[in-house]
């Protein structure tokens, strides 16, 4: 927002800088008729250099050189990028909390019947059934 406030003054001071400069009247002028009228002592003629017109002028230039200068430093910083709505949903969330390891499915108890693929059936193993204590 602030560098389209500057950039507005900014065209603003350039348009009113070139009206002021084509409403002041030529220094050639005055030097041409000096040489040989002996209306006017000085090449800037007998009103001196320093009129309003060329005051607002300068001031109007100064302005116009800060304006630059502070559009030429916003453009120079880096601007913040929004982020992207997964990004942003992201760092709202809270950080997950530690997971609790899960133990391993238990093995699904053999059979004694035979399989429907016609591979012979399979008895349980001594290493692979648990260990059960009896009761005391």
């Amino acid at each position: 927002m602030g560098h389209m406030i500057i950039l507005v003054v900014h065209v603003f001071l350039a348009v009113a800088i070139i009206g002021l400069v084509l409403l002041q009247r030529g220094k050639g002028a005055d030097a041409g008729a000096g040489f040989g009228a002996g209306a006017s002592g000085t090449v800037f003629g007998a009103r001196g250099s320093s009129t309003a017109l060329s005051k607002a002028t300068a001031v109007l230039a100064t302005l116009f050189f800060l304006t630059s200068l502070g559009l030429a430093f916003l453009g120079g910083r880096p601007a913040k990028q929004p982020k992207s709505l997964l990004e942003q949903a992201e760092t709202s969330q809270p950080a997950p909390a530690a997971q609790i390891p899960t133990p391993p499915p238990a093995t699904a108890p053999t059979t004694t019947e035979p399989s429907q693929t016609g591979a012979p059936a399979t008895t349980p193993s001594p290493e692979s059934t648990p260990a059960q204590t009896p009761p005391q």
